[in-house]
């Protein structure tokens, strides 16, 4: 992997929170040292501003047609209102479909799996949601492959359910080997579990 850009889709109603741990702790986990190599960039369908579920402007840094699989590490695909209506979801979906194409990883969370699993870009890999039944009401052929897990990883395929941003953000940063293993698990420690041991543990990394 060459790149170490992250792009984050950005849409109209886009579930902030689903992906704050994640852009949050992408380029630092703790610690006083250095910042990891990743960065973020967003990325959305046309310019202008987008609007988040939570009421945040947010200005994309660049639109999808511009955006070479190349210069990505991975595609990151949060949640929102709008991913069942073809005319939103189809440009991220053909960009999900270019990455994993090229082998470059996707990451989707809540309604973003919809929109991947409706695309057959679910149908042969273990994957999550937010429930099967949300799943299966996409006509997919995956149903077989659910896992009833907060986050999965299989190959190229990060999936994760809406209400679990930190095991979202622990399998993004495990896939793209953004941070060593042992800092990742007392993040976790501290924000999945509430054991103050991972606090201490990421101050004196």
């Amino acid at each position: 992997m060459s790149s170490t850009t992250v792009h984050l889709a950005v849409l109209d109603t886009m579930a902030d929170w689903e992906v704050g741990h994640l852009a949050a702790h992408l380029g630092h986990l703790g610690g006083q040292g250095p910042a990891g190599r990743f960065t973020l960039e967003t990325v959305a369908a046309r310019p202008g501003p987008v609007r988040t579920m939570g009421g945040l402007t947010v200005l994309p840094d660049r639109t999808l047609a511009g955006l070479d699989p190349a210069s990505s590490a991975m595609l990151v695909l949060p949640g929102g209102e709008t991913w069942t209506d073809p005319e939103v979801s189809a440009p991220f979906v053909a960009a999900a479909r270019a990455h994993l194409a090229a082998g470059v990883p996707v990451a989707a969370v809540c309604g973003a799996t919809w929109a991947l699993a409706a695309a057959g870009l679910l149908d042969d890999v273990h994957h999550t949601s937010n429930d099967p039944g949300f799943l299966a009401s996409s006509g997919y052929a995956g149903g077989a492959l659910y896992v009833h897990e907060p986050a999965v990883v299989d190959g190229d395929v990060v999936t994760a359910t809406g209400i679990d941003p930190v095991h979202f953000a622990m399998a993004v940063f495990r896939r793209l080997g953004a941070h060593p293993a042992g800092r990742i698990e007392s993040y976790g420690r501290l924000y999945a579990d509430h054991d103050a041991a991972g606090f201490f543990e990421l101050a004196s990394a």
